[in-house]
């Protein structure tokens, strides 16, 4: 507990932040769907098959998972809340079309048939009794669409679209329970916030004859009109306003930029921040960071489209996943190849590799290790018959990999096991696997002290890691190329893994290094400036403090200018400029 609460206060200016960002495009989803499945539930209960044909595209639209969906969203309307939005929509259509549907349907042929015999009007019949007998109806498909939609919205960090869930996939990348809390709990009292309000909506809405006998409260037409008002008035306040918002930023004027973009796995935020903070200390360009995106396939659609300008990747990834290339063991090879298709197929520079390779390798404990005598994968391979091998399922598919191994060596593990994340690793502690596949960079090799496995046969692909950059960014920016050639050849495996492990293990994600602030603030020579990690203003006020208010400081992607969560205006404020 503890833990959670110290995550909690250094984290706290940032959750408010990703809260609002959350209640934003949920808001903004609920209320679109509300005013398309309304009307389309009322319209379907004329015709039998109309509402057959709509209710059954529902259930499909319903029936495709999320993450899909995101994918074929962002190639058409771009990266950001706008997929996030609509694929919310989606999601939440069905509740509020098929509610509808059954609460005007259900109603008594009897009752519309009186209503229509004293005069009233189609419209009439289905403002003054239609709609009030089916508003329980609608609004319980009204409650169960928002409570949904605050869930699916932690999807919309795949995309860049922020919210909670962009701390609920920090927290599953670095295994930190914390911080999948951190961002899950909010989420859940969200939901239980959303639909209490609505429950409150939808009392003052239903008429008090339609109500159960214990819920009749015999208010005056006063009284039930002014809760009435009030429901509405709390309704704006939850919907409209955020989603009004919301929509604004969606569409407001971009200014003159570099995107970075990148995935969401720590080596890859690790890299896009690296590229960030370079950046915006070497130019006086302008930078938004566009992190989190969901795999290679997003952040390239992102790259067609002109959203982002940059992203870092892997030769072998590009060559089979992007250009759909024969893989290849020869790593200059397979360099070349991607250097050349990039340019070709997309008009996009590849850098030099940035100095280190983050492929495939086996791992073990130093138990296994020293017990069957393990340190090559040659070694393994002699032995694979009698060991248990826990693999991602990428791993037993792709025939680079484990098919390749079977046809081309004849290697057959005792048992194979289709493990995912970080699965495969407390299976291998707990011994239910033997050997694990791992990535050669990855932070838990080294927490859990796992036996990397020499590939003195050269099998696994070569995954260099490289940036990518459209021509057209580097040609608007001539500057640019300068810099990015800082990167290459600057990381080496060992120093990215020990990065990794700092984010993944030790938790060092941001913030300023307590002792160098010290440090300059007993300094009695020239002026000194504390150059990058400011993220918060907690880290600031801390600044202020260590370096006695004699520390100038400079805060790039932090700052709300360049996309980051610190407006302007409260810094300047904050240190009395």
């Amino acid at each position: 507990m503890n833990t959670f609460l110290e995550v909690f206060m250094q984290r706290r200016e940032e959750l408010v932040q990703l809260l609002l960002e959350h209640i934003q495009m949920t808001s903004a989803a609920v209320l679109i769907s509300i005013c398309i499945g309304i009307p389309l539930g009322i319209f379907v209960t004329k015709n039998k098959k109309a509402s057959s044909i709509v209710i059954g595209i529902a259930n499909i639209m319903q029936s495709i998972p999320s993450i899909g969906l995101l994918a074929f969203l962002v190639p058409v309307v771009g990266i950001g809340q706008k997929p996030a939005i609509i694929m919310v929509i989606i999601y939440a259509l069905l509740p509020i079309i098929k509610n509808t549907y059954i609460g005007i349907t259900g109603i008594q042929q009897s009752a519309i048939e009186s209503a229509s015999s004293i005069g009233l009007t189609k419209w009439r019949i289905l403002y003054k009794i239609q709609i009030p007998i089916a508003m329980p109806y609608i609004m319980a498909g009204v409650r169960i669409s928002a409570v949904t939609a605050v869930g699916t919205v932690t999807i919309a960090a795949f995309a860049g679209a922020g919210g909670l869930g962009w701390l609920i996939n920090l927290g599953l990348n670095a295994n930190d329970a914390d911080l999948v809390l951190l961002g899950a709990l909010p989420a859940c009292l969200l939901a239980l916030v959303v639909d209490f309000v609505l429950g409150k909506v939808e009392n003052a809405l239903t008429p008090e004859g339609l109500k159960p006998v214990d819920q009749i409260t015999n208010r005056t037409k006063a009284e039930r009109k002014r809760r009435t008002v009030m429901a509405v008035c709390l309704l704006v306040l939850i919907l409209v306003v955020p989603c009004f918002t919301s929509v604004y930023s969606v569409f407001q004027r971009k200014e003159e930029k570099i995107v970075i973009g990148s995935e969401n796995f720590t080596e890859a935020l690790i890299l896009g921040n690296i590229y960030s903070q370079l950046i915006q200390d070497q130019t006086d360009i302008k930078v938004e960071e566009k992190f989190n995106l969901n795999g290679t396939m997003i952040t390239m659609s992102a790259m067609e489209r002109g959203d982002i300008d940059t992203f870092t990747d892997y030769t072998g990834v590009l060559i089979s996943n992007v250009l759909k290339e024969e893989m290849s063991s020869d790593s200059k090879e397979v360099y070349d190849r991607v250097k050349t298709g990039m340019e070709e197929n997309y008009s996009m520079q590849v850098s030099d590799s940035l100095g280190f390779s983050n492929t495939y390798v086996f791992a073990v404990t130093p138990e296994t290790a020293a017990q069957c005598h393990l340190t090559k994968l040659s070694e393994l391979l002699a032995q694979a018959g009698s060991l248990k091998l826990g693999c991602t399922t990428a791993f037993t598919q792709r025939e680079d990999l484990l098919p390749k191994l079977k046809k081309e060596f004849q290697v057959s593990f005792k048992e194979v096991n289709g493990l995912e994340g970080n699965i495969r690793y407390q299976a291998l502690t707990s011994g239910k696997v033997d050997v694990i596949d791992a990535f050669e960079t990855d932070a838990i090799l080294k927490k859990m002290d796992l036996v990397k496995l020499e590939d003195d046969i050269e099998f696994f692909p070569p995954y260099q890691a490289v940036s990518i950059t459209r021509n057209e960014t580097l040609k608007k920016y001539p500057q640019l190329q300068e810099v990015m050639d800082m990167m290459e050849g600057a990381i080496t495996t060992e120093e990215m893994m020990d990065m990794n492990y700092q984010v993944d293990v030790e938790g060092k994600t941001g913030g300023i290094e307590e002792d160098i602030a010290a440090l300059l603030g007993n300094w009695d020579g020239i002026p000194v400036t504390y150059a990058g990690g400011v993220s918060s203003f907690e880290d600031l006020r801390k600044l202020k403090e260590l370096g006695k208010n004699k520390v100038d400081v400079t805060i790039g992607s932090a700052l709300d200018l360049f996309g980051g969560k610190m407006p302007f205006s409260k810094v300047l404020e904050e240190i009395k400029y």
